[in-house]
């Protein structure tokens, strides 16, 4: 596999992918070790890095980018987020969004969309989870892009160039039941989950564009 070098001149580190990410964004995974991720305090041994890609499979456990970004500590407000997916079989996994280190159990504050496209749970991929939900799955098996924008107080998520969700959040929000948390206020860093032993999910090409 051949990695293109890159970086913001800002960023104070340097950071690789299989692909150049588009203009005006920044890989937030180097494609060969977790630099710049913090693991919660559970199940650390849930994510692995193997050929590019970071690989979760095991216990519950998540990844935070802890950063540095431009030589600061996270917190994405509005931003667009890409990053590509792969599945096995009866998987479930999450990309989190405005979310917070986190020691143990699911991610208090911020968004997950779902990566789920065969588990059990009839929530699918690209959906905002217990907000927004998507009930038709994409392939296993198969790299996939999920997109994420979030501007204001609107969320849009594609999946290969297809819109599966796109929610404004209501004046009134104070998050849906069970999740308090999920309330789009002053940002925040993104993390990626590892379900149970049974799922298995690579994420690869983490890129990020910060918008106004």
């Amino acid at each position: 596999m051949r990695y293109v070098l890159f970086a913001s001149l800002l960023s104070g580190a340097v950071f690789a992918a299989d692909s150049k990410p588009e203009k005006g964004f920044t890989a937030l995974f180097n494609g060969k070790d977790l630099t710049g991720w913090t693991k919660a305090k559970e199940n650390e041994d849930a994510f692995q890095v193997k050929d590019g890609a970071i690989v979760a499979n095991g216990k519950r456990c998540h990844l935070f980018f802890t950063g540095p970004f431009k030589g600061k500590t996270p917190a994405f407000k509005n931003f667009e987020l890409k990053v590509d997916v792969m599945t096995r079989e009866k998987s479930n996994g999450g990309i989190y969004f405005h979310t917070a280190l986190q020691e143990t159990s699911w991610p208090d504050k911020g968004f997950e969309v779902q990566v789920n496209n065969s588990h059990g749970d009839w929530k699918k991929t690209g959906g905002l989870y217990n907000v927004q939900d998507n009930k038709e799955p994409f392939k296993d098996n198969e790299w996939f892009t999920e997109h994420i924008i979030v501007k204001g107080n609107n969320v849009q998520v594609f999946v290969n160039g297809k819109k599966v969700s796109d929610w404004t959040q209501p004046a009134d929000w104070a998050g849906p039941k069970g999740n308090p948390g999920r309330v789009l206020g002053a940002g925040g860093t993104f993390a990626l989950q590892a379900h149970d032993p049974g799922s298995t999910i690579m994420y690869k090409n983490i890129r990020v564009k910060p918008l106004k």
